[in-house]
């Protein structure tokens, strides 16, 4: 179902229970950052802030649940567009053998021609109000985390075109607010607008750009859509909303933009103009990005409709808002890579501590030796999925959405002396572990039940799965807070502490925490432990730093995730495999580049919060998540010290 508008989509949001109106004043300032971050790991409500000391509304969690995001996308589940996406591949790539198969063809082209993105004449809702002045700081840009750079707009959908070719493309950046008419433009490298940007420098021409805001919730998705260079994200956006997206010209600029959207940010880039220096950002990792250089975007006219609502976001400590327009592409984008690209792939996940690039799981029907490395290797190569730092694979009846199934299956199957890959390529410019910015390792774990020719490749004793006695065994010895970890924390008192919990659910991994002191000191720790009969069974060890509650997996598993370069951060000893997910330094690692701190908000804004809650209308009061973090914080600001 398309919708008209925001006006729209706020309406049928509340219809349906899911949007609560917060009609108290709300700074934008930190304070509608920690009253959303609060909901959004509830997996609570939309939120209308109607008060935000502008003149226009913020609408922000809309597509906070997987609910919603079907909502946006106008299907009743997130997998039913992949499969309308299946059906029509299918038929436009069946055999045509007559004249009646080709004619029964022509609903369906008729159909396909009226999703196609169209120009219309004259104005659009979006240009009902032209400002005067064009000043961006009258909406209310958020300001998220304390360490911000400054406001930023965390919604904008980004509309540039290819100068050669005038193919248009339409990306979701972040914007930093500098002045009334002047923000930063933080496009990576590896996106198509950067390309563009190149292009307009090498001809020596100004970059026309322009900026929406609202309207349809399936133009934001579409925006984020890992779409190949060329590919229109309107003609996605009107497959989506079987209807198609029409565009007006532009006041100041030669771009097009949806009619419906709510805000109209027209400008410029000049690419012979020094870069700004933008950030720091509280990034989806869950950590800022910190300062770089990028292009400096020059306001030359604002528009909006009578009635617009500012849209946001906020992208911090997993889970988020943005974890469901995530999921939302795992389930769309699984169809074309299975159709065209590796047509053995039977699911994919990505799960929410992974934040998107740093972990997939794949499963895939397996026929012959090898056939998980070569999933492994033509994924790394498929568009974005180029970034993915640690992929695992697994085949069989699992249910790879449940990631305590998947850990034990591959506990089950993988041998680390024989199942597992390092490589090395692109990784996502947001990535503080790798030695070298946006260059980095990779794994590829093999979890699948091996055939008779994988079986003969053992370098070492076979690891095999672990024997439930074994597991009770070491579950005395290595346990959480049992008589075992006391002692291993005496004899090696940089040992915060132990978690093999998992290891009495036969999966064959332990959480570390040290208090890392030295060079070479996880590597040294590392040998002793595997000195003890305690250790010489199980199959992954993670270590962590002392400051990270390991007692809680998943956030366990997201500082891992986010911490490691698996090439770099590896040691096999004999059928184990260790990882250091602790913070590199330049100190005890010759890490190089400076390291983040991860999101949490100042004491006075949770307090003030807090103060207010009642008046919200939120019901049952929310403790900040930042509470259970603020421990966890390393010394400095931005930068960790």
């Amino acid at each position: 179902m398309p919708y008209r508008n925001t006006q729209h989509w706020i309406k049928t949001l509340e219809d349906a229970g899911e949007l609560v109106r917060i009609r108290e004043y709300v700074n934008p300032h930190l304070e509608i950052t920690e009253i959303t971050d609060r909901i959004s790991k509830q997996y609570g409500p939309a939120l209308l802030f109607e008060n935000t000391g502008t003149g226009f509304p913020l609408l922000i969690n809309s597509m906070g649940t997987e609910k919603r995001m079907a909502m946006a996308l106008g299907v009743e589940h997130l997998d039913d567009v992949g499969k309308n996406m299946e059906d029509l591949l299918k038929l436009l790539s069946s055999p045509k053998e007559n004249l009646v198969d080709k004619l029964k063809m022509l609903p369906t082209l008729g159909s396909i021609a009226s999703w196609m993105p169209k120009v219309v004449s004259g104005k659009g809702e979006c240009q009902q109000v032209i400002m005067k002045d064009p000043d961006v700081t009258k909406l209310p840009v958020l300001k998220c985390w304390p360490e911000d750079g400054g406001p930023f707009l965390t919604l904008p959908i980004i509309h540039t075109k290819d100068p050669l070719t005038g193919i248009r493309n339409v990306g979701l950046y972040r914007m930093q607010v500098f002045s009334p008419m002047l923000t930063a433009m933080h496009w990576h490298r590896h996106k198509v607008s950067a390309r563009h940007f190149n292009e307009y420098k090498k001809l020596g021409l100004k970059m026309p750009v322009a900026v929406a805001l609202g309207g349809d919730p399936v133009y934001t998705y579409a925006a984020t859509a890992p779409l190949p260079d060329g590919v229109d994200e309107y003609m996605l956006a009107g497959f989506i909303r079987k209807k198609k997206v029409e565009l007006v010209q532009c006041l100041t600029q030669d771009v097009q933009v949806p009619a419906d959207a709510d805000i109209i940010i027209e400008g410029y880039i000049d690419p012979q103009e020094e870069f700004i220096l933008e950030g720091p950002f509280g990034d989806h990792t869950g950590y800022y990005s910190l300062a770089d250089f990028y292009p400096r975007f020059h306001i030359t006219c604002i528009t909006h409709r009578k009635d617009a609502v500012y849209p946001a976001t906020i992208v911090g400590i997993p889970p988020q808002e943005d974890a469901w327009i995530g999921k939302a592409t795992e389930r769309i984008f699984l169809v074309p890579i299975k159709m065209t690209m590796v047509p053995e792939i039977m699911d994919m996940s990505m799960p929410v501590e992974g934040v998107f690039h740093n972990l997939v799981i794949v499963k895939i029907k397996k026929e012959y030796p090898g056939q998980a490395i070569k999933v492994m290797h033509s994924l790394w190569g498929a568009g974005q999925m180029m970034f993915t730092k640690m992929m695992v694979v697994v085949d069989g009846d699992v249910n790879i959405h449940n990631t305590e199934e998947v850990a034990k299956y591959v506990s089950e199957n993988f041998n680390p002396a024989n199942d597992i890959m390092f490589s090395q390529g692109p990784v996502d410019v947001l990535d503080h572990s790798c030695s070298v910015m946006a260059f980095g390792g990779k794994v590829g774990i093999d979890g699948t039940k091996k055939l008779p020719e994988e079986t003969g490749m053992t370098l070492t004793a076979a690891g095999g799965a672990l024997t439930e006695s074994r597991i009770k065994n070491q579950e005395s010895r290595v346990g959480n807070q049992d008589p075992g970890t006391i002692q291993l924390k005496k004899k090696f008192p940089e040992i915060k502490n132990v978690n093999a919990s998992l290891l009495e659910k036969g999966i064959s991994l332990v959480f570390v925490s040290v208090q890392k002191n030295r060079k070479n000191h996880i590597r040294e720790l590392n040998e002793k432990l595997f000195a003890l009969d305690a250790f010489k069974e199980i199959k992954v060890v993670i270590y962590l730093d002392d400051i990270v509650d390991i007692t809680d997996i998943a956030d366990a598993v997201w500082r891992f995730a986010n911490n490691v370069d698996p090439k770099r951060d590896y040691i096999l000893t004999g059928n184990s495999v260790c990882f250091d997910g602790t913070r590199k330094t330049k100190e005890f690692d010759d890490f190089q580049r400076d390291w983040p701190n991860i999101l949490v908000s100042d004491e006075a804004t949770i307090k003030h919060i807090d103060a207010i809650w009642e008046k919200l209308g939120l019901g049952k009061f929310i403790p900040s998540p930042s509470l259970k973090y603020r421990s966890q914080l390393y010394q400095g600001g931005a930068v960790a010290e």
